[in-house]
C-alpha cells in the first residue's frame, strides 16, 4: 500500500498529548464491556481499507463529534427514530455511556478487522430486533425497518462528511461520493439495503424527508444534554459548547428553520475559525491509542499512514 503522508510534529506538550489520548481511549471504550483489540488479528483487513477517505475522517475526534452531533438532530426530527432512541436508549440518563457505545460502533465498523466488525454489527442487529413500538401519534415502528435503517446511515455518514468538509478540508465530489460508497457494505450489515451509495443519492433521500421531519422539545433537550455532559476529552471541555454549536451550523438549513433552530443555535461571529483551528489540529494530533492508528499496526503498516505532514 502507498503511504499517505509522514506525521505533522506538534508543538504540544506530553503530558497534554496524552491526557487527550486517555480521554478519547476512554470516550471510544465502555466501561463494563469488552475492550475491542483494533491490533488482533494481525493482517486481517476492515471492512472499508485504510486508503479510504472513511479512515482518514473517522481518525478525526472533532470532526466525529461534530458530525455525530448533527446526525442525532437529523434522526431526532424522524418520529420514529425518535420514538425509539427516546424510549429505547440511555440518552437522558446516561448519556456519556450511550455516546461511548455509540462511538466505540462507529470505530468498530470502520477500523476494526472484518471478523469483529461482523460480529458486534450482527449482535446489534439482534439486538434491534427486539425494539419496536408506537409513535406518539400511533404510528408503529421497527428499530429494524429498512427505512428506519437507511435514514440513519446516511444523516450519520452526512454528519461526518460535512463536518470534516467544513471545519477540516473541503473535499471534493468524487470524495463525497466515495465516501458514500465505502460505507454501503456495513450499511448493508446493518440492515439498510437502501443507503445512498452517493451524493446524489443522499440528496435524493434528504429531499424526500422534508414533509416527515418535525419540530420536537425532545431536540432541544437532546443539544442541552451535550452542552453539559462530559463528552470530549477534558482538554477539549471548554469547547464542547462551540462544537455543539458547529452541529447546528452544518445542519441543512431547511431542516434548521423546520425545526426552529434559529441562529442562535449557531455558530458566533469568528467562532468557525476556532473550530476550524482544532478540527486541523486534531487531525494531525496521533493518538497511539487510537483505533486509527492500532489498525494501521494491525495491518503492517507505520502508525502514523494517516497522519499529514
Amino acid at each position: 500500500m502507498t503511504r499517505l503522508a509522514s506525521p505533522l510534529s506538534l508543538p504540544l506538550p506530553l503530558f497534554v498529548r496524552q491526557h487527550i489520548d486517555s480521554g478519547f481511549h476512554r470516550l471510544v471504550h465502555p466501561p463494563d464491556e469488552p475492550v475491542v483489540d483494533f491490533n488482533r488479528p494481525r493482517g486481517e483487513a476492515a471492512l472499508v481499507p485504510p486508503e479510504s477517505l472513511s479512515w482518514r475522517i473517522f481518525k478525526n475526534p472533532v470532526a466525529l463529534f461534530v458530525g455525530g452531533v448533527a446526525a442525532v438532530i437529523l434522526e431526532l426530527a424522524e418520529p420514529a427514530v425518535r420514538t425509539g432512541v427516546w424510549e429505547h436508549s440511555s440518552f437522558r440518563t446516561d448519556p456519556v455511556r450511550r455516546l461511548q457505545r455509540t462511538g466505540n460502533a462507529a470505530m468498530v465498523t470502520v477500523f476494526a478487522a472484518r471478523s469483529t466488525a461482523e460480529a458486534m454489527i450482527a449482535s446489534i442487529v439482534r439486538r434491534h430486533d427486539r425494539i419496536a413500538g408506537e409513535t406518539p401519534d400511533g404510528e408503529a415502528y421497527r428499530a429494524n425497518d429498512v427505512r428506519v435503517l437507511c435514514w440513519v446511515q446516511a444523516t450519520a455518514a452526512f454528519g461526518f462528511a460535512t463536518a470534516y468538509d467544513r471545519y477540516v478540508r473541503p473535499l471534493a465530489r468524487d470524495e463525497l461520493d466515495s465516501f458514500y460508497a465505502e460505507g454501503v457494505p456495513a450499511a448493508h450489515l446493518y440492515g439498510a439495503l437502501d443507503a445512498p451509495a452517493s451524493d446524489a443519492e443522499r440528496q435524493a433521500l434528504f429531499e424526500s424527508m422534508r414533509l416527515r421531519l418535525e419540530p420536537s422539545p425532545i431536540v432541544f433537550e437532546f443539544l442541552a444534554i451535550m452542552r453539559d455532559a462530559p463528552a470530549v476529552p477534558a482538554p477539549l471541555r471548554p469547547m464542547q459548547r462551540r462544537l455543539v454549536r458547529a452541529a447546528v451550523e452544518i445542519t441543512p438549513q431547511w431542516a434548521r428553520r423546520r425545526l426552529g433552530l434559529t441562529g442562535a443555535y449557531g455558530l458566533r461571529p469568528g467562532e468557525r475559525l476556532v473550530v476550524q483551528q482544532i478540527a486541523s489540529l486534531s487531525d494531525k494530533l496521533m493518538l497511539h491509542s487510537s483505533p486509527a492508528v492500532q489498525s494501521c499496526l494491525r495491518l503492517g503498516l507505520p502508525a502514523d499512514y494517516l497522519y499529514p505532514g
